[in-house]
């Protein structure tokens, strides 16, 4: 029978496909593609999406190693900064890495812990990684709606 975390682990990397497939194709071109007056490009939500995942390995999942300047969050809009491919492709991958590497980590118990953040209350950590499956999914439904569409 599988654990928790393995079972919880095949449903974010599930999850995060709809994500991660989507950057197989992506151009640099995409990345500074919006929708009409929609406030964020591409090239924003792929950033964003590794900025959070970030957050929730250090402040979710208590992994100290990692440092992270979530701009995306700070900034709270696209600045049309975030136009290297590769950079961007290189942070999403760490971002994935790290935060797979700290629930790998988690036991049966530890996802019935409750934590504590500004950004969403208290949860167990069972629900708040509910939050970032939803999150990814969220952003990457976006992402392929500007690809698709967007100028």
């Amino acid at each position: 029978m599988k654990k928790k975390t393995e079972i919880l682990l095949e449903l974010w990397i599930e999850a995060r496909t709809r994500f991660s497939n989507q950057l197989e194709n992506i151009t640099s071109e995409d990345l500074r593609k919006k929708l009409g007056e929609c406030p964020n490009s591409g090239g924003f939500l792929i950033r964003h999406i590794g900025d959070v995942e970030l957050l929730f390995a250090k402040n979710v999942f208590g992994d100290n190693t990692v440092k992270v300047t979530a701009k995306t969050v700070i900034d709270k809009k696209d600045t049309g900064e975030w136009t290297d491919l590769e950079a961007l492709k290189n942070y999403v991958t760490e971002s994935f890495e790290k935060l797979k590497s700290i629930v790998e980590k988690q036991t049966d118990e530890d996802w019935e812990m409750t934590i504590s953040t500004k950004e969403f209350g208290s949860k167990t950590k069972a629900e708040a990684f509910g939050r970032i499956v939803s999150h990814t999914t969220y952003h990457a439904g976006q992402l392929a709606i500007i690809n698709k569409y967007g100028l």
